[in-house]
């Protein structure tokens, strides 16, 4: 069975890990066939909801930066399982169907009908492997460095999607996603020194920590990244611009500043 994530080892030294859930568009068969929608709808909601070009920016990024961080990336299509979403959370995603197993898609289409045994399989065979990996290579970078830092790699739309609850909210060039436990401030300055026009918060928050970790250890810290992507690539879902590299270089930036 193919594994739901793929690890790329960084400097055994940098306790930086490189999260980055949303990129793919590939689908395993299961959650391929379970979709209600034509191959056009599909690529259409792929264009809207992939993180395009941000495994790429990672990538450079590590390439680039002094100590290499570690690089943790989903394999599939959030549109199979959402590795960010927690299983029994009662967020607001969830009330318009996009929690771990999404029902709908971008703009409120029905994707796939509700089947509680197919998505406790989802949750069973991918949700639980790829939080466990998560967790594994934050608890070995804290065992052997003392501390972890989590930066989550994300883009978002220029223009607000159906599906955002807060659209109506400011859209920097970057959006910093923060936790109260886990986000210090050094962090956030670090990231404002780094990056340009950006914001904190808005128009999505917080940023993923594992649950064993969460609100427990203050050695692991995290900050999300979301980009704009009008700042890397053609949206909604084409090829990446001569802005990607540059994004790319003040992520390392701040892998530099962290690490």
């Amino acid at each position: 069975m193919t594994l739901p994530f793929e690890i790329t080892a960084g400097d055994p030294a940098s306790p930086v890990v490189l999260h980055v859930p949303h990129a793919s568009r590939d689908l395993p068969p299961s959650a391929r066939e379970s979709l209600l929608i034509s191959p056009s709808e599909l690529e259409e909601e792929l264009d809207h909801l992939t993180d395009a070009h941000t495994d790429e920016i990672a990538l450079l990024a590590a390439a680039q930066a002094t100590s290499r961080p570690w690089i943790l990336r989903h394999r599939w299509s959030r549109l199979a399982v959402d590795p960010e979403r927690f299983p029994d959370d009662r967020e607001e995603m969830r009330a318009v169907g996009m929690g771990a197993v999404y029902t709908h898609g971008y703009a409120g289409r029905r994707l796939r009908d509700e089947d509680s045994v197919r998505a406790g399989t989802a949750l069973q065979t991918h949700f639980g492997p790829y939080a466990a990996a998560v967790r594994d290579l934050v608890a070995d970078r804290l065992a052997v460095c003392g501390r972890a830092v989590i930066v989550d790699v994300h883009s978002y739309s220029t223009r607000p999607l159906p599906y955002e609850l807060h659209g109506a909210s400011p859209r920097p060039a970057v959006c910093l996603g923060t936790d109260r436990f886990h986000t210090p401030a050094d962090l956030v300055l670090a990231a404002k020194a780094a990056f340009v026009d950006v914001g904190l918060d808005t128009p999505f928050a917080g940023c993923y920590v594992p649950l064993e970790f969460h609100g427990r250890e203050p050695a692991v810290t995290a900050l999300m990244i979301e980009i704009r992507r009008d700042g890397y690539m053609t949206e909604p879902g084409g090829p990446p611009t001569a802005g990607l590299p540059v994004l790319a270089a003040r992520l390392a930036a701040l892998v530099n500043a962290v690490a």
